[in-house]
């Protein structure tokens, strides 16, 4: 007789990326049906993932950057071995001082958020300030489209074009222009927002380029919302709404084509 399957984390993420049997499948799916927490935090799993497979498709197609380059790796690792010596007898030297200086120094040793959280968490708070707003939903309606986009594409450096997101059912409800926030080396931002037949809105925020100009993906919910970030070397964008995830995804996709004028970078 086989034995029953023992329900652990690792059980749960090989049922999440499907690689259980017919077996493993039933028993974890009555696992979940009796533990509907459970449940639900695995569905969290399964989205996380679907984004993060959306976001980072694209990145799959581009050559390795020369910071990659397993030999610099190598020689990285070995200059840091090297070097044990000597921050040992610096961390004795720290200890010494005294175990209060810690305390004050605990700020310091926090995990630095990255310039695309920031924007992120930029993006959704405007997202939830002015979604449910009405009269003052934006500054420029869609009716005077010409004028918004060019208004945000100077004061942004940057020609934007509002991305023509009919074919999913939302048009242009308009735009306004917001300061820096917590990222500020970026300039100011663009929220344009978007408005379905049933009245569900989603925000497209856009600024320049970050300093470094690099590439980035990322996928974020907060608060109940879903956010699609990515930057390039002209500018980043982070798409915010709580859509069905098929839809967020399919959305997300089509301002991501218009803006980076790239063919989609999801298959399938």
């Amino acid at each position: 007789m086989t034995a029953p399957l023992t329900i652990t984390d690792d059980t749960l993420q090989a049922y999440a990326d499907g690689r259980l049997d017919a077996d493993g499948r039933a028993a974890v799916e009555a696992h979940l049906e009796a533990h509907p927490d459970l449940a639900a935090e695995l569905a969290l799993w399964q989205r996380q993932r679907d984004a993060i497979k959306t976001l980072y498709d694209p990145v799959a197609g581009e050559p390795v950057p020369p910071r990659l380059n397993p030999h610099r790796l190598a020689a990285a690792r070995s200059a840091r071995a090297a070097s044990w010596p000597r921050m040992a007898a610096a961390a004795v030297v720290l200890i010494g001082l005294g175990l209060g200086a810690g305390w004050f120094a605990r700020d310091l040793l926090q995990p630095e958020e990255t310039p695309g959280q920031l924007l992120i968490a930029s993006a959704v708070n405007a997202h939830a300030l002015y979604v449910n707003e009405n009269r003052h939903a934006v500054e420029v309606a869609a009716a005077d489209k010409g004028h918004l986009t060019t208004w945000l594409s100077n004061r942004l450096n940057h020609q934007l074009n509002a991305p023509d997101l009919s074919e999913q059912g939302f048009l242009l409800v308009g735009g306004r222009l917001l300061p820096p926030d917590v990222y500020r080396n970026t300039g100011p931002a663009a929220q344009l927002m978007y408005e379905n037949a049933t009245k569900d809105r989603l925000t497209v925020y856009v600024t320049a380029a970050l300093p470094d100009k690099s590439k980035a993906y990322q996928f974020e919910t907060v608060n109940g919302l879903d956010a699609f970030y990515w930057a390039n070397d002209t500018i980043t964008c982070t798409v915010v709404g709580d859509l069905p995830q098929e839809q967020m995804q399919t959305v997300a996709k089509l301002v991501y084509r218009q803006l980076t004028r790239l063919p989609d970078p999801v298959r399938g």
